[in-house]
């Protein structure tokens, strides 16, 4: 899977350890999924396109490199793609916001659509998509067909834990599409959890259970 890419570092471990523990409060919580959020998005942003300008410093002008915002796009699968939101957009403030509804079927374990709204000119931009969990990859691997369904030619997804059995499914599918997940765990369990995990990201993020 040479398109996903896993961050590793202390700093990460070390959040993500925080993240994990069952005793870790919501607040805490959602301050370390918009920070881990954050590290992701500027390993995304690895190979981002500058502009050149000038500018003018104290002492002169001089020729140096910057990022048009308008040529990208964040969208968050919500709801628990939303804790990410802050994070991202601290990167890159002026980026343009999509949202993809969905949630996962009980009985099926499949995703459900229900809610869609991107910008109008979606497909002249790198479109970054974020959702803290990638379990079985189903949400993930929709949110690219309909972005690619408008149009859209280069995306990328964030995930903060994945699952093997997802990222297997996803890189099948959009062999295109690179994944950066700050942690790649064991397995999907017999509910599709992931093992070890952090439980259901988007209660943890919200304090809905």
């Amino acid at each position: 899977m040479k398109n996903v890419i896993e961050l590793k570092h202390p700093l990460i471990e070390h959040k993500l350890a925080i993240l994990r523990d069952k005793k870790t409060g919501t607040k805490e919580f959602r301050e370390l999924v918009e920070e881990i959020a954050m590290f992701l998005c500027y390993e995304a942003l690895a190979d981002a396109k500058l502009d050149e300008e000038t500018i003018e410093t104290p002492i002169c002008k001089m020729k140096t490199g910057k990022l048009n915002d308008d040529n990208y796009a964040f969208i968050p699968i919500l709801r628990a793609g939303m804790g990410m939101l802050d994070g991202v957009i601290q990167v890159m403030p002026n980026a343009k916001i999509g949202h993809i509804g969905m949630y996962r079927d009980e009985t099926t374990f499949e995703p459900v659509n229900y809610f869609f709204k991107v910008p109008k000119d979606i497909e002249k931009r790198e479109v970054i998509i974020i959702d803290p969990m990638l379990a079985t990859g189903g949400s993930a691997i929709d949110a690219i067909d309909l972005l690619k369904s408008k149009g859209v030619k280069k995306i990328k997804f964030l995930c903060i834990i994945s699952a093997p059995e997802g990222l297997k499914a996803v890189t099948k599918k959009h062999p295109d599409v690179k994944i950066f997940t700050a942690h790649i765990d064991e397995k999907l369990n017999e509910n599709k959890y992931i093992v070890p995990g952090l439980g259901d990201a988007g209660d943890r993020i919200y304090g809905t259970k």
